[in-house]
């Protein structure tokens, strides 16, 4: 597996949340409940797999890699995809601190939950797209064999040390449990 194979796998599984997201979204849109400790596992998975995993390993590694192979950093698709990655933290941040409220009691934070719910799906597809069709083809074209040897093994590093052992395989049951109760068939 090369290393934008591997970023491309994770990309299945955001999706996946992405779709949980949009089925928690519409319920507490239509003043239906939630439970509670799903939002928090929402957003934790989001914290931990989408960003600090994933795209960890894209900023510190991939995007790196590409610069050093002359691909520019600042700016054109490098600069874009990190400025996407800063506005979905935003995102995360609105939807965590809603969770909270909303766990106390606070009816209005579902819709706020929502609200920045959507807002990071729709810039996670588009980041997505992004990144499957044009920066990772780039990618591959400007990287040596060594160089991908290197940033699958950094990659590793990232997961054992950013996510923990275990952490993978227990995400992926998360988002079938979830997906159980908010995708529909």
């Amino acid at each position: 597996m090369t290393p934008t194979e591997e970023l491309k796998a994770e990309h299945r599984a955001i999706e996946r949340m992405l779709r949980i997201l949009e089925g928690v979204s519409d319920r507490l849109e239509s003043g239906d409940p939630v439970d509670s400790t799903h939002l928090a596992q929402i957003v934790e998975f989001i914290q931990v797999f989408a960003d600090r995993c994933h795209h960890g390993k894209e900023e510190d590694l991939l995007f790196v890699a590409m610069g050093e192979a002359g691909i520019p950093t600042e700016g054109g698709p490098i600069g874009v995809m990190l400025r996407e990655h800063v506005i979905g933290r935003e995102h995360v941040g609105t939807m965590n601190r809603a969770a909270g409220q909303y766990a106390a009691g606070n009816a209005q934070a579902a819709k706020e939950f929502a609200a920045a719910a959507r807002g990071y799906v729709e810039l996670l597809r588009q980041h997505i797209a992004k990144e499957d069709n044009i920066l990772y083809p780039m990618a591959d074209r400007a990287l040596s064999q060594d160089k991908r040897d290197e940033l699958l093994e950094g990659f590793e590093v990232i997961e054992q040390e950013r996510v923990g052992p275990g952490r993978h395989k227990a995400f992926h049951k998360l988002l079938d449990e979830l997906e159980q109760t908010y995708v529909a068939g």
